[in-house]
């Protein structure tokens, strides 16, 4: 078995992590529209600045 590359490994997290969402979402009970999946997440130096807001 060949070892997967980060690239391809973050190409299949990316690839799944919408479906991934939408599926937990309809477990818990809600029901999200197509276009709640392009919502862009923040970058990591923005999540962690903002972490780090709430800290302080």
């Amino acid at each position: 078995m060949e070892k997967l590359s980060l690239t391809a490994k973050k190409t299949w997290f990316a690839r799944y992590r919408k479906t991934n969402f939408a599926a937990s979402l309809r477990l818990e009970g809600f029901v999200p529209s197509p276009c709640e999946g392009d919502i862009k997440l923040p970058s990591r130096e923005a999540a962690l600045r903002a972490v780090r807001r709430i800290k302080a």
